[in-house]
């Protein structure tokens, strides 16, 4: 297999980031590593990205576009956050991470939407996900939401149970760095979700229970940084298909920067990934604070 080191750099005005040598520092970062490394960082109206014209699988990072369209279905309906449903053991899979499934094992299982919602983003659970997949009507209707907030270069065709039957399938849930930090922003500082809905969307991403040595590792342990992570297994030959974490730094001055990493084909360890991960968002809020 061919691995890729990629230092094609987008620049959008924004001399604050440029004066810091932003570009030197990334480079050095990913200098010599085994893998393909993208990043996008929106601050205001400004952007910067690396080796953004590649499609990433994204793996659970796209249970962020998941909530969020499934939160939108619950205000058209208006559904509650606290309403329960019944999750039926025909709907649980047994090999697949799942924590809700580990706490009520062997059952079915009356839980609230809210709590749903929670095990996917905060718990990346994907028992859950689909679940979700299936109340707001199938991947495809995901998909066209997304798009529907003028989202693009992205694209999700699998469930969580179709990428564990078919390691391979994990190449078909994709986007862009930039298309997920725009988003994300477009979330975090529009009016996409209800309040209700956005503050619940934004305790939970600040929840997140995974990745503490990505991005989050690379900041001061007084930062708040909201985020949803992406892990995928690794092929026959020890290739990573993706490694990934995307998230909304809250800063001192009370901006917010919208940064996303995504890895893919990676033949570096899970350290190594999450590394390069932490070091890109310690140089970025470094140029920031500058």
């Amino acid at each position: 297999m061919r691995f890729l080191f990629s230092t094609i750099l987008f620049f959008c005005c924004w001399p604050l980031l440029q004066g810091q040598n932003l570009t030197h520092k990334i480079e050095k970062i990913i200098q010599g590593k085994q893998a393909t490394v993208g990043v996008a960082i929106v601050y205001g109206d400004d952007v910067f990205t690396v080796a953004n014209d590649a499609k990433y699988p994204v793996m659970s990072v796209f249970k962020f576009h998941i909530a969020l369209t499934a939160l939108k279905k619950m205000e058209a309906e208006g559904i509650p956050l606290n309403r329960k449903v019944y999750i039926e053991q025909d709907q649980i899979h047994k090999d697949t991470y799942s924590p809700m499934r580990n706490r009520f094992p062997n059952q079915r299982i009356h839980i609230s939407y809210k709590d749903i919602l929670r095990y996917t983003v905060a718990e990346s659970d994907n028992n859950t996900c689909d679940w979700l997949i299936d109340f707001v009507g199938g991947i495809d209707k995901v998909d066209t939401y997304i798009k529907s907030l003028d989202i693009a270069d992205f694209g999700f065709t699998e469930t969580e149970y179709d990428m564990h039957q078919d390691i391979m399938r994990c190449y078909n849930n994709w986007s862009t760095p930039m298309a997920v930090a725009q988003l994300m922003g477009k979330v975090y500082t529009g009016k996409v979700l209800s309040k209700e809905h956005f503050v619940f969307l934004e305790k939970t991403m600040l929840d997140c229970a995974s990745g503490k040595n990505k991005l989050i590792a690379g900041l001061p342990h007084e930062v708040k940084f909201g985020h949803k992570t992406g892990h995928s297994d690794r092929l026959a030959d020890g290739t990573q298909i993706c490694d990934a974490d995307a998230g909304v730094i809250y800063l001192p001055n009370g901006k917010k920067c919208y940064i996303t990493v995504l890895i893919k084909d990676s033949r570096e360890s899970d350290s190594e990934n999450a590394k390069i991960m932490a070091d890109i968002c310690r140089v970025t809020y470094d140029a920031l604070n500058k």
